[in-house]
């Protein structure tokens, strides 16, 4: 024998060696891999369950009858699906063969993650799923009273700007009654104008002070709402209870933002400072001569010149405030806990590990047992059967052969047996008859 062919056989007898070797481990392991593949399918069932049951609005027989039916569907499902994946993917030896139930078992994969996997994790998160959508909206909510808080004090600060046009034309007021306006002390047209305007002014400021309690008010009772909603959010107790209640704080939330979103004045100065210089009523003028009535429409032209400026000024600012963006209409929608585990899937990314491995642990070990069962392929191909027996396989042959000879021994003899009483009976006839 060449040092080749030498080598050739030691590498097939080490093959050989590992293949048995391996079949040994599976032989062993095939006592617990059953029950193994039943305790994942029965423990996926229960959670299934737990999952269905948050989903069924009814309490009541039927609903519980149905929970369970669904999550023995399951259990038999993955079961059955598993066993076949462990029996026949293995024992695939074709490509084509094993691609094909390669996909089959991808596929029989995203049934049972759409059929139990994210119900398994709506029973392990839904709970705490549900409380991140309320504290979610706790926040939206926040969000919204403080920026409705914001624009309604954006108005109020227009209340310097009112009160800052009033201060002037209240100036030029006494500076007309003293005669260093128009010339002509007194209060004629000119200062009935500037009076007019003034008194226009100050009902404006009055409106905007007005408004200032109301707000406050307004944010404290929403701020206080806030607080009983965070309450509610990490209460403890069964979270479908505490969302009712919830829901009942956010409506009266909702009301409190939608009267400080009222309360604004932005609007109110806008048109305000638009019928500044389109209000004037112009009096008559009553100088006593033309010298003098020419100096008060002189006056009066310029402090419509006025008015006009500040009622820009006031409309300026006005747009301002108007023009930041009112906070987003927020409402509370009361959520299942299937559909928050699914919604704030990245939030409860563990949950959903555990509840998709459990579903598709088998999936890996059908994949390991593939590769083992290829490597025993491997191992044994090429070699005829005599070179695969061992020690054991010759002794349990000789046996057999033993055996064997030992059973023809005995029938032979039984044959002899049966014939010697047959050839006496003919010798006997044979003597007879000479």
């Amino acid at each position: 024998m060449t040092e080749k062919a030498q080598k050739l056989t030691a590498n097939e007898a080490k093959g050989l060696r590992t293949a048995k070797e391996l079949e040994g481990h599976l032989v062993w392991l095939d006592t617990f891999t059953p029950a193994a593949l039943g305790v994942l399918a029965i423990a996926s069932g229960i959670y299934t369950y737990l999952g269905v049951s948050s989903l069924l609005e009814d309490t009541g027989a039927m609903s519980f009858f149905a929970a369970v039916a669904y999550s023995i569907a399951v259990s038999v499902g993955i079961f059955v699906f598993w066993s076949y994946m462990l029996r026949l993917l293995p024992s695939m030896r074709s490509a084509a063969g094993f691609i094909g139930l390669s996909i089959s078992t991808f596929v029989g994969s995203l049934a049972i993650i759409a059929m139990s996997s994210w119900l398994n994790a709506a029973a392990l998160a839904g709970a705490a799923a549900v409380e991140q959508h309320l504290e979610n909206t706790v926040r939206d909510y926040q969000a919204a009273l403080e920026q409705s808080h914001e624009i309604a004090l954006s108005g109020q600060a227009l209340g310097r700007e009112v009160q800052r046009a009033r201060e002037t034309f209240e100036a030029l007021a006494a500076q007309e009654r003293s005669g260093e306006l128009s010339g002509t002390a007194g209060e004629g047209a000119v200062f009935r104008v500037l009076i007019q305007k003034t008194e226009e002014l100050r009902n404006l400021e009055g409106q905007i002070s007005a408004q200032q309690p109301l707000i406050e008010t307004a944010f404290a009772e929403g701020n206080a709402i806030l607080g009983r909603m965070r309450a509610l959010t990490v209460a403890p107790g069964p979270v479908r209870q505490r969302s009712v209640a919830f829901s009942e704080e956010s409506v009266r939330l909702a009301g409190v933002i939608t009267s400080l979103n009222q309360y604004s004045v932005a609007s109110l100065v806008a048109r305000a400072a638009g019928d500044l210089p389109a209000s004037v009523v112009l009096p008559e003028l009553d100088g006593r001569s033309s010298a003098v009535r020419e100096a008060q429409s002189s006056t009066i032209g310029s402090v419509l010149n006025a008015l006009d400026q500040r009622s820009l000024t006031l409309r300026r600012a006005a747009d301002e405030v108007l023009a930041i963006n009112p906070p987003q209409e927020t409402a509370y929608n009361p959520i299942s806990s299937a559909d928050a585990v699914i919604k704030y899937a990245g939030n409860f990314v563990p949950s959903w590990a555990g509840a998709i491995a459990i579903d598709l642990l088998p999936g890996i070990l059908v994949f390991v047992l593939a590769i083992t069962q290829s490597a025993i392929r491997n191992g044994r191909d090429g070699i005829s059967i005599e070179e695969t027996l061992t020690l054991a396989d010759l002794k349990a042959a000789i046996n057999a052969m033993k055996d064997v000879e030992a059973s023809m021994g005995a029938a032979d003899a039984e044959i002899l047996r049966r014939t010697l009483p047959l050839e006496k009976v003919a010798a006997e006839k044979q003597q007879a008859a000479e």
